[in-house]
């Protein structure tokens, strides 16, 4: 078995889809593990330490992927790596298929059998498996550190000489994996927090961080499937939207957090809302690269609205932590693909619940949360 890991198709990428602590333990199974040069370098993991971990470096990416079994990747992979991949070979990677059906096309003319980690089931059993997860879990720590930069005042309460500061009130919307984290950083560093999810069911999570959980009365629970929230109607969206400039102005924090896979981004912070907030407030929105939840978010911008309020639209905050965000993608990635390493072969179990979740394209065909074989 061969696996390929070739450097990263974006520029801005900086993280690597296997460090050398599971190349040591792909080798440990039987595989051979190909890696093109310099693939792990923005994410602090050099070409020597690959070496050491059994790794053969390799210059070309064509020569890398030609005969590989499975090319592992974090993002999509470019379109030369995906015209030079064998037929049936495995591809894995954060590949976006519900937003991007033409390259879903272009993986299954390929012939490959592709995974993309987003669809992976959140099952027990897949849970060390959730690439989603551990990346989300980063985003939301990384948005609190960013709000605590751009925040003109301190996060915790000071008693001082001078006077006692108050702490700075943040506000977190959508109690996802990457809200609770931002809840937890916020504490942390000292803040009084608030959390709002349109789901009942976290309450519970949110008030376990030591955060406030606000209760709107959407006319029913919006949860939905695999823990997901729900899309809301028109009408429980403008209610929703509303309510929300009190609160948001309440606030010298907010982090958005609200994503519907495949879909564009849900506005939750409207013109009015960011216009009710003091001067020097700031908004972090972690949904910037799918529209973003405010209405004056540019995504990579940081905009300041005519009131002083500066909106943060940074996108792919895991990697702007590539070392810590490609340990945990590349244990995920471990935990996929091991099970099905027999004697140093990869064989996809096509009837594994798993695998079909995660695979969108298989023998010629292109699917999305379809089942293959």
């Amino acid at each position: 078995m061969i696996l390929a890991v070739p450097r990263e198709a974006v520029s801005k990428e900086r993280r690597v889809a296997l460090v050398p602590e599971t190349v040591s333990k792909f080798v440990a199974a039987g595989a051979s593990v190909r890696v093109q040069r310099g693939a792990g370098t923005a994410a602090a993991f050099p070409d020597e330490l690959y070496e050491r971990a059994g790794a053969v470096l390799v210059d070309d990416v064509r020569a890398l992927v030609s005969d590989a079994d499975a090319v592992v990747t974090v993002g999509r992979p470019s379109p030369d790596v995906v015209g030079s991949i064998r037929p049936e070979a495995v591809v894995v990677g954060f590949l976006n298929p519900l937003g991007d059906p033409g390259y879903l096309a272009e993986l299954a003319r390929a012939g490959v059998t592709a995974l993309a980690v987003e669809m992976i089931p959140r099952i027990t059993r897949a849970q060390s498996m959730d690439a989603l997860s551990s990346q989300s879990n980063i985003a939301g720590y990384k948005a609190v550190l960013l709000a605590a930069v751009h925040l003109p005042k301190f996060f915790p309460m000071l008693t001082t000489a001078a006077g006692t500061i108050p702490p700075a009130k943040v506000l977190i919307l959508g109690a996802g994996v990457a809200g609770l984290q931002a809840i937890a950083t916020a504490r942390r560093l000292g803040a009084v927090v608030s959390g709002y999810d349109v789901r009942a069911v976290v309450k519970e999570q949110v008030q376990s961080l030591g955060a406030t959980f606000l209760e709107f009365d959407l006319g029913g629970d919006a949860e939905g499937s695999g823990g997901y929230a729900k899309e809301l109607t028109p009408e429980q969206q403008e209610r929703q939207r509303a309510w929300m400039v009190d609160q948001i102005g309440a606030n010298d924090v907010v982090i958005t957090t609200a994503l519907v896979p495949g879909r564009k981004a849900p506005l939750l912070v409207s013109e009015a809302a960011v216009a009710a907030m003091k001067p020097g407030s700031v908004i972090v929105d972690i949904a910037a690269e799918a529209g973003g939840n405010c209405a004056l978010t540019k995504p990579d911008e940081i905009v300041v609205s005519p009131n002083g309020v500066s909106i943060v639209g940074t996108t792919n905050l895991p990697s702007t932590m590539p070392s810590h965000a490609s340990q945990l993608y590349s244990r995920n990635v471990y935990a996929l693909l091991s099970p099905w390493i027999k004697e140093g072969t990869l064989t996809v179990d096509m009837q594994d619940d798993v695998a079909k979740g995660a695979c969108v394209a298989y023998a010629g065909d292109a699917l999305v949360g379809g089942t293959a074989g």
